[in-house]
């Protein structure tokens, strides 16, 4: 465990809501539109709700930038660059700025990438899914492996940073397919993975193949097994889990995550989008925009921003926010942090108890979850929330 955690930073999160195909487990934010996107109309969109943010929490410097969705691969490298150029007219921007961006891993799609980078994008996250094609057929996904793969390449030749994304626990999977699939993974992967157990999520294809009998979610036990095996073959080969679902060398991180989960500020721009901002008042708020894209679009050009939400949070708000995120890191949190934000500390007896049962581990004001207490996460959030 580190002597202290860093600063979180500050962040830019940009959603680009629209997909060639809605894949079946996905619950994202996500929209297909078979005639095509105005993509001039929408920056300047994103040009306004952008200036709205900045008059919310004006004088940041930001840290890290990142183009999520939905699939902003389908984005003109034109459009990346505009918004990028936004965001330096609202902040400053730190020298060494993490711009990342998620990335289909198509031939089509990897033809941008030169773009991309002339943009100013330095780090791209593709989403493989899986490494044999009869699972990506069932995924949902429009790659091949051998495509994936060549994408990977072309990314590597492009950006210095990257990584791709892997869903595990899938139906039927096997011990030892996983293993084998994750070594040729690591094998590939220069620096970082994003490793997900599959979820059945609500109001999504695979909720209602399960409904009808016609999917079977693996067992929680064979799923731990899997889960095992992930912790154990990315630590062995040196992309420890530094997140529960994120694995990297030392020092290669996604610095935008780690905003998040430090318990950063961070502004959400575009349909769907989140964030958390500290006000000129010093209030720290909860703000989400309008999902639907069409009605997004209509809503900045009405109010200069798409906000359909936008909460103050209380001190218990606060605290349970940074328990749920920050505990999901290997580095754990610090429990006088936790304190200030929600004027109360953690009862020792509580801190004792987590300890003898090998849930948590103590540095000093210091606290992060075991392994063994990993699978119980919940369970011991909610003892530290109590």
């Amino acid at each position: 465990m580190t002597s202290s955690l860093q600063e979180p930073g500050f962040g830019v999160y940009v959603h680009w809501p629209f997909c060639l195909a809605k894949c079946p487990y996905c619950d994202f934010n996500s929209h297909v539109r078979q005639g095509g996107v105005d993509q001039t109309g929408y920056l300047d969109a994103y040009r306004r709700e952008i200036a709205h943010m900045a008059a919310i929490a004006p004088g940041r410097t930001v840290d890290s930038i990142f183009f999520g969705g939905g699939t902003p691969s389908l984005m003109e490298p034109a459009t990346v660059g505009a918004i990028l150029d936004a965001i330096g007219a609202a902040w400053t921007v730190a020298p060494d700025v993490e711009i990342s961006l998620e990335a289909n891993p198509t031939s089509v799609d990897a033809t941008r990438f030169a773009g991309y980078r002339a943009a100013g994008v330095n780090r791209v996250s593709l989403g493989v899914q899986a490494m044999n094609d009869a699972d990506l057929k069932r995924l949902g996904r429009m790659h091949s492996v051998a495509e994936a793969m060549a994408a990977v390449e072309i990314a590597a030749r492009h950006f210095e940073r990257y990584s791709f994304d892997l869903i595990y626990a899938r139906p039927d999977q096997r011990p030892d397919d996983w293993q084998r699939e994750l070594d040729e993974a690591i094998d590939r992967a220069a620096e970082h993975l994003s490793l997900y157990q599959l979820t059945i999520e609500p109001d999504t294809m695979y909720e209602r193949l399960v409904a009808a009998g016609k999917l079977i979610p693996m067992p929680d036990e064979e799923a731990r097994v899997l889960f095992d095996i992930t912790r154990e073959t990315c630590e062995k080969r040196g992309l420890p889990a530094y997140e529960i679902s994120n694995h990297a060398r030392p020092g290669a991180e996604c610095r935008h995550n780690l905003v998040y989960w430090r318990y950063g500020e961070y502004a959400g721009i575009g349909p769907g989008a989140h964030g958390r901002l500290v006000d000129a008042n010093g209030r720290r708020r909860a703000l989400s925009t309008e999902r639907n894209p069409e009605k997004w679009l209509a809503g900045v050009r009405a109010n200069g921003h798409g906000l359909v939400d936008d909460q103050s949070l209380t001190a218990n708000e606060q605290g349970d926010e940074m328990l749920l995120m920050g505990l999901r890191l290997a580095e754990g949190i610090d429990i006088g942090r936790l304190a200030g934000l929600r004027g109360r500390g953690v009862p020792e007896a509580t801190l004792a108890a987590l300890g003898s049962s090998g849930m948590i581990e103590r540095r000093g004001s210091h606290i992060r979850v075991t392994r063994a207490g990993f699978p119980l996460l919940d369970a011991v959030i909610g003892e530290l929330a109590a």
